[in-house]
């Protein structure tokens, strides 16, 4: 029996390669796909954390910030090794992502396989959860490696709890249970209802109410992680949930009654999906709300009452019902009224229900198997067309909020997500007119006001970008973006005292800014407070180490004090990071000059020139060089080229 729980016979082997090979058909497509602007950047190419690769500080990171309002040391620590890998190329990010995602459909197979002994059940289970529509999101989006990392923990902790259940108890299988979940909740703290889903498998397929205290106590630990997981992810977006006055409570239970049954529709019918859903709040039509409470009722009472012919159904529905109980907005944290990345395991529920179902039916009438399969083969066909089409919708930022307003109204994220799209492209008046749209659905979002801000900003209308910063401060005064905006549009009109304020104040929010520490500093040098200028670029170098603005800066104030080796090395670092930057060239033909290394001083000039031909300064630098040489300064010089 042991051997049986770990070989896999050719069945199975076939089933996981025609699995492997509906994934690279639906999927395979993103390894070709950008990133997009949404999360993506805070995730992955603009955080310093992780685009850096497998760090040590960044691990100790992980582990210790609740960035984007979520605790997720596991993921952040798949993302570095990612970076770690393939840099930034987004192609190989999404590999990983099918990679995963395919893992954790083909061990949902061989999980439910050897659970209940069915093999055409299981497969038609898996495949279903494989190629939805609803995946595509979860799959295609990069930022959702916390969804395909922690539904492969899911399905690890279900394939131990069912080793653990079929043999006699060990440790070491109690153990491997306890740390594959604390992975999971590592990865994504949406695993907090797995016990739950626990406690289902021992009513269906395992039987094993009869052991009322065991299953109860075996599942403690369990119990306790889940809650320390909650108590770690409410302090982690404490800053991210919404107000009740923003969002009542009567709002959020609604919504929540209308995204049980939205979800159930699109399982079966899975059109217009888009990557964000705005919130209607209280605003839902009267029908929709008694419409999806008679569905949810009607199902509710169905599953109950054939609870002893089809045990799997009532387990199929509750797992559905119970693991989207955190994601369904009782609790609402953002503002998407649904979103289909949280389906990516609840509606497996739903799969297996539907799946035991048509076992069921085909059993009853042995003469339709046939027609069961062929209707089996030909809903996952359908599928994997409509799953292909929405995975194509991520290609790009532009296409995936293009999508989304065609498919939704009255959203002001696609508006801001296209905006940004087209202005990043240098379609400036265009992604402009989509920010005012944006603002003028959602006013009251800082996001969308500095977005509009930074568009007026570069389109040179200082005064109205100014307007939306400073709108922006008075919805959120802790926004450190509109305080560095502000900043240094005030020092720009030598106002910097007021400058220097807001900097100041954005430090105070997110210390770990270089671009602030290194804007405060140019000002306090200004201002003669060298030593505190000269602090602030150290520490902007520690930031964001190849920083060449800094080193130059770093590098002057050393040649100031005639310590011309350690200028020496930061002109040498700034051009590391920038081999074009010409102050930092300059300055380092300075110090070598004044450590006699004349040859190496002229090598810097004859640089400068050949970048900047008409560079007064370093002609000048150069001809006074060759003058100490004794050496006629050549022609080409004098003209302006080395």
């Amino acid at each position: 029996m042991a051997s049986r729980n770990i070989t896999l016979d050719k069945v199975e082997v076939a089933v996981c390669a025609l699995l492997l090979l509906a994934m690279v058909v639906t999927f395979g497509q993103t390894v070709c796909h950008e990133f997009v602007n949404f999360d993506d950047n805070e995730y992955v190419f603009e955080n310093s954390h992780v685009s850096r690769g497998l760090t040590a500080s960044g691990i100790v990171w992980a582990f210790t910030q609740g960035e984007q309002a979520n605790w997720i040391p596991f993921t952040w620590l798949s993302l570095m090794i990612d970076c770690q890998l393939y840099d930034l190329h987004a192609g190989g990010h999404h590999l990983t992502n099918v990679l995963l995602h395919t893992a954790t459909a083909m061990l949902l197979f061989l999980v439910l396989r050897r659970m209940t002994g069915r093999l055409w059940p299981s497969a038609f289970a898996a495949a279903l959860f494989a190629v939805h529509p609803l995946r595509a999101e979860s799959v295609a989006w990069v930022t959702e490696r916390k969804d395909v990392l922690s539904g492969l923990c899911f399905m690890l902790t279900l394939g131990a709890y069912l080793g653990y259940v079929r043999h006699q108890f060990s440790w070491a299988r109690y153990a491997l249970l306890l740390v594959v979940f604390a992975l999971g909740l590592m990865a994504k703290p949406m695993l907090v209802t797995l016990p739950f889903v626990l406690f289902l498998l021992d009513y269906w397929p395992f039987h094993r109410l009869a052991l009322a205290w065991r299953i109860v106590i075996e599942k403690l630990p369990l119990i306790v992680l889940a809650a320390a997981s909650c108590t770690v992810t409410f302090w982690a977006q404490r800053g991210a949930m919404l107000p009740q006055d923003r969002l009542p409570v009567a709002g959020r239970m609604v919504n929540a009654l209308v995204s049980y049954a939205a979800y159930l529709v699109q399982f079966f019918y899975p059109a217009g999906l888009a990557a964000f859903y705005p919130h209607s709040g209280p605003y839902l039509s009267s029908t929709h709300v008694v419409v999806a409470a008679v569905v949810l009722a009607g199902v509710s009472v169905g599953t109950l009452a054939c609870r002893q012919r089809c045990p799997y159904a009532l387990v199929g529905w509750l797992w559905y019902v119970g693991m989207l109980v955190p994601v369904v907005g009782l609790v609402q944290v953002g503002s998407q009224a649904m979103a289909d990345r949280y389906t990516y395991l609840p509606q497996i529920g739903l799969g297996i229900a539907l799946a035991w179902g048509t076992a069921d039916i085909c059993r009853a009438w042995p003469s339709r198997r046939w027609a069961c399969g062929l209707a089996s083969a030909s809903l996952l066909a359908a599928l994997m067309g409509c799953a292909f089409r929405q995975t194509s919708f991520w290609c790009d930022s532009e296409t995936l909020w293009t999508r989304a307003l065609a498919v939704t109204s009255h959203n002001a994220m696609a508006q801001n997500g296209l905006g940004d799209a087209l202005a990043s492209d240098g379609r400036l008046e265009e992604g402009t007119e989509h920010f005012r749209r944006a603002v003028a659905i959602s006013p009251y979002v800082v996001m969308f006001r500095m977005n509009l801000g930074a568009a007026c900003l570069e389109a040179g209308q200082s005064q109205q970008a100014m307007e939306q910063f400073r709108q922006a401060l008075a919805l959120d005064a802790d926004c450190a973006e509109a305080h560095d905006r502000l900043g240094t549009l005030l020092a720009g009109r030598g106002r910097l005292d007021e400058a220097a304020a807001h900097f100041r104040r954005s430090l105070d929010i997110n210390p770990d800014n270089s671009d602030t520490c290194y804007d405060l500093g140019k000002i306090l040098l200004k201002r003669g407070q060298r030593d505190e200028a000269q602090k602030l670029f150290q520490k902007a170098a520690e930031i964001t180490p190849d920083y060449a603005a800094v080193h130059d800066h770093l590098g002057m104030a050393m040649a100031e004090r005639r310590r011309w080796n350690e200028a020496i090395k930061h002109f040498q670092r700034a051009l590391d990071g920038n081999p074009q930057c010409r102050s930092a060239r300059l300055n380092l033909g300075k110090a070598l000059a004044a450590c006699g290394r004349v040859e190496e001083a002229i090598a810097q000039y004859r640089t400068v020139l050949r970048l900047h031909p008409d560079d007064a300064e370093a002609r000048d630098q150069l001809a006074g060089l060759l003058a100490r040489k004794s050496l006629p300064a050549p022609a080409a010089t004098q003209q302006g080229t080395p």
